[in-house]
């Protein structure tokens, strides 16, 4: 039987000889030992407890330890654990059809992935294949996953070390960032309106017969949570009809509840003309993305060979995973807590903002909210530069090492501290997580000019 002693260090030492941990060095590393989870906390195996305040990835919606994903998984495993995907099976037919229910307009078959990576480099190539164009348009300040293809889709600053190995015909524009716009505008809506003249003069430049689609998060995540003006979103349909290209929509960490509906683009009114899913459907209890196409796109290929494929695709017990987390969400009203947790957290963090000079800006959807962090008000100078390292982001090492310290989980990145718990989160547990919050501010606030 394995020591106590070997369950605290045995399991740490074989991870780090024996496995790869992503997005960082492999020396110096101290993951959390992590043992169990129930709702929004989790324990490491010295009983520590952990309140999640980023649904770890951004993707246990409903909350760590539900029993019932795992009833139905066992029960799909009794009957049928993997068929090629060429098969039918209950379990895709009823997930598929949950899905065109719950997705906007007339998107209404879904080709399943196993993540999100997978089902915005399939979203690629239906585009090109469907428009005969190569050109796909994103924004610099986003993230659409880490293959090659989507992570040449995507502006965040990890893929600079496989910039020379990235994958051709990918433009990128400038977000309608209004905190920070680009183009010095005074209000969101001047913001957007600018950034609609540059998208669509890039595409001049580009040839707009070149370009096959267009790729937006439904709602900002990693980079900030950058929130779309009003209008913005609209504004880019437009202009997709306007030259014959496809609007693509990421709802890889926007979907499923996150933002207080059930999409992102929900709250803009639009129908993408491919929508990109994963994390939320499943809850992360087990890997699952999605490829939503609209009936034109799927009518385009009842008579055309659609060139992609994957062994794992539509697996019978991922999906199966998909419809008791879909269920358990329309059941206990997530969506609509989601919502009203929102209002919460903005609520106390306004209240933050009374105690805390360091807190420059609060951009917020449902739950899924950033604090930017900055040392002047006035000036807007932020804490830690964008795409810091080394010492200038000491400061962030600081935050992030006091977060763990206080016992919680969330993502502190250069300047930005994210605020995402799952949507079965409640005001008492919100009030526990925003006072560790005003804790890891207190840093903040001494480099404050």
């Amino acid at each position: 039987m394995e020591t106590v002693k070997d369950s605290r260090t045995g399991i740490i030492k074989d991870c780090l000889d024996y496995t790869l941990f992503s997005w960082s060095k492999q020396g110096g590393l101290n993951p959390i030992n992590a043992h169990k989870a129930k709702g929004v906390y989790l324990y490491d195996r010295e009983g520590k407890k952990y309140i999640d305040f980023s649904s770890q990835l951004m993707n246990v919606n409903i909350g760590h330890g539900d029993q019932r994903i795992t009833e139905a998984v066992a029960k799909q495993m009794q009957e049928l654990s993997f068929v090629y995907p060429g098969m039918a099976t209950e379990a895709r037919a009823e997930l598929g059809k949950l899905i065109a229910q719950i997705t906007p307009g007339n998107l209404t078959k879904t080709f399943f992935t196993l993540g999100g990576s997978e089902a915005i480099e399939n979203a690629i190539k239906l585009a090109r294949m469907y428009t005969g164009r190569a050109k796909i348009i994103t924004q610099y300040r986003s993230y659409h996953g880490a293959t090659m293809g989507s992570m040449s889709a995507g502006g965040d600053p990890r893929r600079h070390p496989v910039d020379a190995q990235q994958a051709p015909n990918f433009v990128h524009v400038e977000n309608p960032y209004a905190y920070r716009c680009p183009w010095g505008t005074n209000s969101p809506e001047e913001c957007g309106k600018m950034a609609l003249r540059n998208l669509e003069q890039i595409i001049k430049y580009e040839g707009t017969e070149s370009v096959a689609a267009i790729i937006l998060e439904g709602e900002s995540g990693s980079s900030g949570c950058i929130k779309y003006p009003k209008g913005y979103w609209k504004g880019v349909k437009d202009i997709c009809n306007k030259y014959g290209i496809l609007l693509v929509c990421d709802e890889v960490m926007s979907g499923f509840g996150r933002t207080g509906k059930w999409f992102g683009v929900d709250h803009h009114d639009v129908t993408p003309d491919i929508m990109c899913i994963a994390k939320g459907l499943t809850s992360g209890y087990l890997p699952l993305g999605g490829t939503v196409v609209t009936d034109t796109i799927a009518k385009y290929f009842e008579d055309k060979y659609m060139a992609i494929g994957l062994t794992y695709s539509a697996h019978a017990v991922s999906c199966a995973a998909g419809v008791a987390n879909l269920k358990i969400m329309m059941e206990e009203n997530m969506v609509d807590n989601a919502a009203k947790m929102g209002e919460y957290v903005e609520q106390k963090v306004e209240e933050l903002k009374l105690k805390h000079p360091s807190i420059g800006d609060f951009r917020n959807t449902g739950l899924l909210g950033c604090i930017e962090l900055v040392t002047n008000r006035e000036t807007r100078e932020p804490l830690v530069p964008w795409n810091a390292s080394g010492d200038k982001a000491a400061i962030t090492g600081r935050m992030i090492k006091k977060v763990r310290e206080l016992g919680m989980f969330t993502f502190v990145k250069w300047n930005f501290i994210f605020i995402a718990p799952p949507l079965n989160i409640t005001k008492a547990e919100i009030d526990e997580g925003m006072e560790i919050i005003s804790q890891v501010i207190d840093i903040a606030d001494e480099y404050y000019n």
